[in-house]
């Protein structure tokens, strides 16, 4: 059981894996995680936290792929007019993913994986991960994991998978508490 994990919010991605595979009768194995790190240089604060939060989910035994966050212009209407603010977006991280997956497939590294995203763009490696399975004769099986309740953005899963909706008490109960933020002198 291998799990391919995007960037829900304040999770422990092992934690949290290991809480599916149990609710699901599943053996977890390798963890993966993925997310975008902000610049230095435009937010020390966030670089540094995710950089100790990365060095801990490496310690623990998740590995985890990062991609530097790009920053676009984008105007916003202000009380004096019009002014830039910078946004940032992740760039190749459901790339990185699809790989993964159908790389993981091909080498036999899981015969079910649970996919911690919603992203839609995820569909494509699906069939292409059924394709390797019915070529090779072999059962492999994807899931989608995600948070569900009142308060969640969306409603579904990556289509063409089973989907795990985890209620806020089983989320909440797979939070990463710790601060990660660097210290102050």
């Amino acid at each position: 059981m291998a799990a391919f994990g995007h960037h829900y919010p304040n999770y422990h991605p092992k934690k949290l894996h290991e809480a599916v595979c149990k609710a699901n009768g599943w053996t977890p194995n390798a963890v993966r995680f993925y997310t975008g790190v902000p610049d230095s240089k435009r937010d020390f604060e966030g670089a540094a936290t995710w950089s100790n939060r990365i060095l801990a989910m490496k310690r623990s035994g998740v590995i985890t792929t990062t991609r530097p966050l790009r920053y676009r212009a984008r105007e916003v209407e202000s009380d004096g007019g019009t002014e830039t603010i910078w946004v940032p977006q992740e760039k190749g991280i459901d790339v990185r993913i699809a790989l993964d997956i159908i790389s993981c497939a091909i080498t036999d590294q899981y015969q079910v994986a649970v996919i911690y995203s919603q992203d839609q763009d995820l569909c494509e490696v699906i069939q292409d991960v059924k394709k390797i399975a019915a070529k090779t004769g072999k059962t492999i099986e994807l899931a989608c994991a995600f948070p569900d309740g009142p308060n969640a953005s969306f409603r579904r899963g990556i289509a063409g998978i089973p989907w795990f909706k985890m209620d806020e008490t089983f989320y909440n109960a797979c939070l990463d508490t710790h601060d990660y933020r660097p210290k102050r002198a």
